[in-house]
């Protein structure tokens, strides 16, 4: 645009010359009044134009504050110069001067059409991208639906030969009683399992109540007592009688998950310690502990601290999920090799 600038007003410029040069020949003799009223009407192109003799005095000019007549051209004030000179000084002109005073406004309506094609560019990518995506994700959309529905129905079946576990375990009698605990175990972790799985896909909203917080954390310690003992666990319950407002039946599945994290990840004979003081519950344990580097990414679904313990990574996010909603404030500390402790944070009533 600068270049094409130029030779558009270099080429007017020495137009105006010839014709001054033109009109200085034909004529014998001009005065000062003919010579102004020729200037006036000489001017045929777009560009404002000064007449400048040899001391850079205005003879005519439709420009203020000519500073230079040195460079045939060059930009100033966001303006464009032309100087033509014409060494004879025909009518008494030695430097033609044009400025042009569109060059702004051209570059603003430009800079505005790049910005404008650029963003209809992107807005129209993304509705096609966001086509595309759904095609193309469409597939495996379909999958994880067929496979949620698949785990939700093998979830429900899974139902009822579990109860019928847990109430054929309770009439058996004149069985190895070792054997018994052990099978009573499995059985109740089983459950436990199964109610992880089946909250995370139901998602139905559950009543809420006042209860006291410590007598569900009793009741759920005994729940998994022949779990604990299969490790030789030593667990320990220093408990207030403290009430809470939430589900039932969600209490028990934040203390099952908790207490199931800590039995899975520590070693035979060592200790859980359960202490619920001034509405803070600690749940701690003196197992394997947590790497650092993976201590954000346990709360995520289907995360795993440890592959070699089994589970399937989703307990601690039904953990992290129940605080969320109940607005619970979740803490987490653990050393790789000593042990962690998991401190929940009730809200007051």
């Amino acid at each position: 645009m600068m270049s094409a600038m130029k030779f558009e007003m270099m080429y007017q410029g020495r137009m105006l010359s010839s014709n001054i040069i033109m009109k200085a020949m034909k004529s014998n003799k001009m005065d000062e009044a003919d010579i102004l009223n020729f200037l006036a009407s000489l001017k045929h192109c777009r560009f404002d134009v000064g007449y400048y003799d040899s001391e850079w005095d205005a003879v005519y000019t439709e420009i203020e504050d000519v500073e230079k007549f040195d460079e045939d051209f060059y930009v100033r004030d966001n303006h464009c110069y032309t100087v033509i000179e014409d060494p004879s000084e025909h009518l008494g002109v030695r430097y033609i001067v044009l400025r042009e005073n569109e060059l702004v406004d051209t570059f603003y309506q430009l800079r505005m059409k790049i910005i404008g094609y650029l963003l209809l560019s992107f807005l129209l990518m993304g509705v096609v991208g966001y086509f595309l995506g759904r095609l193309f994700l469409r597939p495996v959309r379909e999958q994880i639906e067929a496979f949620d529905q698949f785990i939700s129905d093998t979830t429900h079946e899974l139902n009822t030969p579990i109860s019928a576990i847990l109430m054929t375990i309770q009439s058996l009698k004149g069985v190895n009683e070792k054997k018994m605990k052990r099978l009573e175990a499995s059985a109740k972790r089983l459950n436990v399992m199964y109610s992880s799985l089946t909250y995370r896909l139901e998602g139905k909203e559950e009543k809420v109540e006042k209860f006291c917080f410590a007598k569900v954390i009793k009741e759920r310690v005994g729940y998994i007592r022949e779990l604990i003992d299969s490790k030789q666990l030593q667990v320990t319950l220093d408990l207030e009688p403290t009430e809470v407002k939430m589900s039932r039946s969600t209490a028990e599945r934040l203390i099952d998950n908790l207490l199931s994290n800590a039995v899975k990840y520590s070693d035979i004979g060592d200790s859980i310690t359960i202490t619920f003081k001034n509405r803070v519950l600690k749940v701690s344990d003196t197992g394997i502990g947590i790497d650092p580097a993976v201590q954000e990414d346990i709360f995520k679904r289907y995360k795993r601290a440890n592959s070699e313990r089994g589970g399937f990574g989703i307990g601690l996010d039904i953990v992290l999920s129940i605080c969320r909603q109940y607005g619970i404030k979740l803490d987490l500390e653990s050393e790789k090799g000593v042990g962690s402790t998991f401190i929940l944070s009730f809200p007051p009533l």
